[in-house]
Order: C-alpha cells, then structure tokens, then sequence
C-alpha cells in the first residue's frame, strides 16, 4: 500500500486520475490527427502529428504510471449473481477504500483474508449489515470452541455484536465442543463464563459436540443475513499472528442449511439450545461443589 499523501499532492493525483482530464486528452487526440489530414499546409501538418504522436505517448505513460501506482478492484460482472447485491456492493465498496489482502477475488463473490484482516473485516461485514438494512437483520455463528477464552478477547467484535442487537438484530450462536473437552472442569468453566457473557449481550447460545457432527457442519462459519458467510478455514491465535477465512457472497443459502441441520429444530428437544440446557444442568452444580468427571461425562455421552 502507498505512504499516505499530503493534500496537495493528493489533489494533483486525483486531477491527474480524473476521468474528466482522460476524456479531455481523448478528445484532443482525435481532433488532431483528423485536423492535420484535412490541413494542406505540411509544416502545420507535421507539427499536428508531432502533438499527436505526445500525446498518444502521455496517455500510454499515464496508464501505466496509474496501474502501478493504484490498486483497483475489478468489478463483479454481473452484481445479479450475489445473494444480496446491495449488501455486496457497499462491502466492496469498503475493501476498495481499505485495501485486503487478495482483493482481486471478490469481484468473483469470494475474499481471501489473513492473520489481522480477519478480525477487522468481522466487524465491517456486521456493521455493514446494519448499514445496508438487509433482511433478516440477523446472524448465525458457529464456532469450533477448542479455546472458550479466546472469543472474549475479540472486543471490537464482540462490541459491533451489542450494536446489532441494541438496533433490533438477532444472533444464534452454535458453540461446537469435542465430548474430551466437555468432561474437563477447566473447560467446562470456561465455555460457560463465555456462555454468560454471550447471553448478556442478548445472544441466542445452543451446543454441539463436535464428535458426533459430519464435517461439513463442524465448521467456523459466521452468517450475515442472506448476504455473506464468513469461513474461518485456519483458526487464528489470540494476537491473530495466523488464521485464514474466506467471506462467500454467493452460494450463502448452503451455509444457512448446514448450520440450522447442526442447530436441530428452533428450541425443542433435538435442538442445540435443549443440549445446551440438559449439559448446564448437570454442569454448573458439579462446578459449584466436587467435579465429577463420569458423572458428567453420562451427560454428554447423552447430548
């Protein structure tokens, strides 16, 4: 990326980049050389093209300067293709102003991110969905819990989930746990602190296990709306030193299906809000008073 530009230059940049300005120099070019073939003088003939020729040589220049120069995003073909077009849009209107990493893909409706891109983008993909009024204003997570401290840390994630539902919004968040892990009072502690905390803000929680989950629904995956689903595919660390994702702005309904097949029926029995509930019981009282490992482990082995 560029060093930051003072105002002036700036200015001078942006009149150099003006679409008025290559409009101008276009017109120019085409007037001279007809110009010069309808003048019989030769000597004015020879200078025409001599102008011509410079300025045929200043737009190549200038093209090329630009293209190393700037980054620009390719457009999508055809914005009918994304599941949310308008949605679409603005966010590519702000990966333009801000530049990630493996741009060029999202004119295709997908977005490579890496390491600190992740977590900034989290944020700008929910505030754009309060900004775009997309319907249903609404997010479904669901996170492959190895670290339950590591969802806190995530502030300015976790403040951009307060604003979505302080402005009406919704979240349902599915937190996918191996069965080893759910038998540990470390764990077990841990995750339902993290539970708490979730519910506080207003959160929807519900719990899988992760063993008894196919593949393709044991996956990190936050859903915005109808309009975006973003894919953690290597899981990040607390300094978000590594972690990749992949935000899908196409195709986002397949996402939605393998997430409600792992969440079960809304809150009834088979749902992952009723594991949720049967795995608290048995768990905060044990958390209170003597862990019970084969105790809670009958527990799980029934989620």
């Amino acid at each position: 990326m560029a060093a930051p530009r003072s105002d002036s230059a700036g200015r001078a940049v942006d009149a150099l980049a003006s679409p008025a300005l290559t409009n101008l120099i276009g017109v120019i070019g085409i007037v001279t050389p007809i110009t010069a073939w309808l003048t019989a003088g030769g000597t004015t003939k020879n200078a025409l093209l001599i102008v011509e020729t410079l300025i045929v040589m200043a737009l190549v220049g200038s093209h090329i300067w630009l293209r190393k120069r700037f980054i620009q995003l390719r457009r999508a073909n055809n914005l009918r293709d994304m599941d949310d077009a308008h949605y679409y849009d603005l966010v590519r209107a702000k990966l333009e102003n801000e530049l990630v990493s493996d741009y060029g893909s999202v004119a295709d409706g997908h977005l490579q991110v890496y390491a600190t891109e992740v977590p900034r983008l989290s944020v700008m993909l929910l505030q754009t969905l309060m900004e775009s009024q997309s319907q249903p204003q609404r997010i479904l997570a669901s996170d492959l819990t190895t670290d339950p401290d590591l969802l806190t840390r995530r502030r300015e994630y976790l403040a951009a989930n307060r604003q979505l539902l302080q402005a009406g919004g919704t979240i349902s968040r599915l937190f996918i746990a191996y069965e080893r892990d759910l038998t540990r009072e470390d764990y077990a502690r841990s995750l339902l602190n993290l539970i708490n905390y979730h519910r506080d803000l207003g959160v929807t929680c519900g719990l899988a296990v992760r063993d008894r989950l196919r593949a393709d629904q044991a996956v990190d995956v936050v859903i915005i709306s109808a309009a975006a689903a973003l894919v953690e595919e290597e899981q990040g660390d607390a300094d978000y030193t590594k972690g990749r994702s992949t935000v899908h702005f196409k195709g986002v309904d397949r996402w939605i299906e393998r997430f409600e097949s792992a969440w079960g029926r809304g809150n009834g029995a088979d749902s992952a809000t009723a594991a949720l509930r049967t795995y608290e019981n048995a768990a905060r009282p044990l958390l209170d008073a003597a862990w019970d490992e084969a105790g809670i482990r009958q527990t799980v082995n029934s989620l």
